[in-house]
């Protein structure tokens, strides 16, 4: 965990297995939330895999920072990574940065500036709209 300006970065590494992590990530991201963080990335560099586990924290922490009126980038997401979120059809919630510098830009740009970039054919994408129950996410 560091903070980079108003960004707080959440550098994950290792396999996202089942265990303790999902709780103790989900915990943290509330944390910051209620401490005022708006703009926050979560780093994948070192995440080789995902499961379930990781799945619900990322679904959760986007429940969470969508209820505080924060933003939320995933920065750094491998292949194998990429390739869960889509097939589970998560990838159209976030918004997806290819390196934590060009997650830093997508925060530090306003919303509007944020959509327009993903609109306009970059890699990123963009957050949909949706109800916030934690079920429907």
């Amino acid at each position: 965990m560091r903070f980079n300006d108003d960004v707080a970065i959440l550098s994950l590494s290792g396999k996202f297995l089942a265990g303790s992590d999902g709780p103790y990530l989900r915990q943290k991201v509330k944390d910051l939330v209620d401490a005022g963080t708006r703009k926050l990335m979560i780093d994948f560099a070192e995440v080789p895999y995902i499961d379930s586990t990781g799945l619900g924290f990322l679904a959760g922490a986007r429940v969470t920072v969508q209820n505080a009126g924060a933003r939320m980038v995933l920065a750094s997401v491998n292949t194998h990574v990429r390739k869960i979120l889509d097939d589970v059809k998560l990838t159209q919630f976030f918004v997806i940065a290819e390196s934590e510098a060009a997650a830093m830009t997508l925060l530090s740009q306003s919303d509007a500036a944020t959509e327009a970039a993903a609109d306009s054919g970059n890699r990123e994408e963009k957050v949909r709209k949706r109800p916030s129950s934690a079920a429907e996410v």
